[in-house]
This record gives C-alpha cells, sequence and structure tokens, in this order.
C-alpha cells in the first residue's frame, strides 16, 4: 500500500504543478497514512485499500489525458485543477479514515 500511495502523491504533485499549483507541503497524516492505517487494520484498513485503488483507477487516465492535452499544445490548466480536487477531495476522504488518537500520534506496540 505504501508504493501506491507514494505513487498517488507524485502523480498529485504532477498535477498541481499542470494546474499552476504551487507545491503542496506534505502533512505527517498524509506522509504516515499508510502506517497509520495498517496500524487501525480491520474496517479502516480494508476501505483504504479500495479507497487506493479507486483513486489510482481515476488518476491514471486523467494523468493520461492531461498529458495528451499538453502534447497537443493546448493548455491543461483548467482539466488538471479538476482533476486536483477531485483528488483532493478523494484522499480527504481516505484521511477521514484516521482513527483519533488524542492528539498523542499514532498507538504503537512494543515489538
Amino acid at each position: 500500500m505504501s508504493v501506491e500511495w507514494a505513487a498517488l502523491q507524485d502523480a498529485a504533485a504532477a498535477v498541481a504543478a499542470m494546474a499552476n499549483l504551487a507545491p503542496e507541503r506534505t502533512s505527517p497524516e498524509i506522509r504516515n497514512f499508510p502506517a497509520i492505517i495498517r496500524d487501525a487494520g480491520g474496517a479502516r484498513l480494508e476501505l483504504a485499500e479500495q479507497g487506493i485503488a479507486d483513486l489510482g483507477a481515476m488518476m491514471r487516465p486523467g494523468l493520461t489525458a492531461l498529458l495528451a492535452v499538453r502534447a497537443r499544445g493546448q493548455d491543461a490548466t483548467a482539466p488538471a485543477l479538476a482533476l486536483w480536487r477531485e483528488f483532493h477531495h478523494a484522499r480527504a476522504a481516505l484521511l477521514a479514515l484516521i482513527p483519533d488518537t488524542g492528539g498523542n500520534g499514532p498507538r504503537r506496540a512494543a515489538g
């Protein structure tokens, strides 16, 4: 899951650049999402895995289409912004799966 999540963040950064958006600062929640959700397990993990797959299914053809638009010499700013917004909303829904930790960070067990 970590590889897919990182690839999605890279794809989103490319889309943001095409939309002329400033580079995003990666929050700890975004950076650590795979580990946090793996620790949560259960239904949250299952929902996250499906959501990441769905997000990838949206981003792959979207990014391909944006690159095709740019290859034809056309402006891809507006469609890139639309794809970025869809990505941002979907990612926010995934991040909402993170359990509330009471501000103490993710639960870790001693090994």
